[in-house]
C-alpha cells in the first residue's frame, strides 16, 4: 500500500507507460495487490474522489495483462482543507474494511490541525494511518511521541526504503527503532517512480525487512 503511480495526478508517475512499468516491477517483486494513494493537498494537489476513481479505471483498462489487483485511496495532507472536508461531511477516500485513511504532515513542523483532524476522523469511524512517521523531523527529539501517537489510536505506516537510509540517516535509525519496538502497523512502498522501485528492491533485501515481515502487519488483511 501507499504508492503514487496513478498517472498525472501528483508528483508520482507522469505517463501511463511509467505506471504500467511500475506495476510490472511490483509483480516481479512478489506483490499481489497495490493500493494507490495520490496526494490530496490544498496548495498543490486538489485531487477529488471522482478524479482519482476515473484515473484508476483508466489504469485498470491498460493493466489488464498484469497479474495484480489495484485499488485507490489517497494520501491526505493534514491542513485546513482536510479539516473542512471532514467538518462538511465530504467523501474521504479510505482503504480496507476498517476504513483506514492515510494522512501525512509537514516533515519539519507538526500541523496545528493534526489533533483536530485525527479527532474528526476517529469520530466518523475512520482509522487514521500516519504515513512514514520515521521521516518527521519534529518527532526525532523524543521517541515517546511515537508512543503517544499509538496511544491516541493512530496507526504507523513505515516506508520500506527508509531501511537503507534513502531519505536520511536519521529516518533509517528511527525506522529500525520502530521495528525493534514493534510499533509498525503497516508498511508501504511510497514509490513515485521507477527509480524509487529500484531503491525498494534493494531495501527488501535487508535483514530489517525480514524483521518487518515477522510483525503482525495489517497489510495482510487488506
Amino acid at each position: 500500500m501507499h504508492s503514487h503511480l496513478l498517472p498525472g495526478l501528483d508528483d508520482g508517475a507522469e505517463e501511463m507507460e511509467e505506471s504500467l512499468n511500475m506495476l510490472r516491477k511490483f509483480v516481479e517483486l512478489g506483490y499481489k495487490k497495490a493500493i494507490l494513494t495520490p496526494h490530496v493537498m490544498s496548495d498543490a494537489y486538489k485531487n477529488t474522489p471522482e478524479g482519482i476513481r476515473e484515473k484508476l479505471e483508466l489504469l485498470k483498462t491498460h493493466a489488464r495483462d498484469i497479474d495484480v489487483r489495484i485499488e485507490a485511496a489517497a494520501e491526505y495532507y493534514v491542513d485546513e482543507m482536510l479539516l473542512s472536508k471532514l467538518e462538511s461531511n465530504e467523501e474521504i477516500l479510505f482503504f480496507g474494511q476498517h476504513k483506514y485513511v492515510l494522512i501525512e504532515t509537514s516533515y519539519i513542523n507538526e500541523s496545528s490541525y493534526f489533533a483536530h483532524v485525527c479527532f474528526e476522523l476517529q469520530s466518523k469511524g475512520y482509522r487514521p494511518v500516519l504515513a512514514h512517521p520515521e521521516r518527521y523531523i519534529y518527532l526525532y527529539n523524543d521517541f515517546g511521541k511515537y508512543e503517544e501517537l499509538c496511544d491516541r489510536g493512530l496507526l504507523l505506516q513505515l516506508n520500506i526504503s527508509s531501511l537503507i537510509g534513502y531519505y536520511s540517516p536519521m529516518s533509517k535509525k528511527i525506522a529500525k527503532k520502530l521495528i525493534d519496538n514493534k510499533m509498525v502497523h503497516m508498511v508501504g512502498t511510497d514509490c513515485h517512480s521507477m527509480k524509487q522501485v529500484a531503491v525498494l528492491e534493494k531495501a527488501m533485501q535487508t535483514s530489517y525487512f525480514n524483521k518487518l515481515r515477522d510483525l503482525p502487519l495489517l497489510n495482510n488483511t487488506l
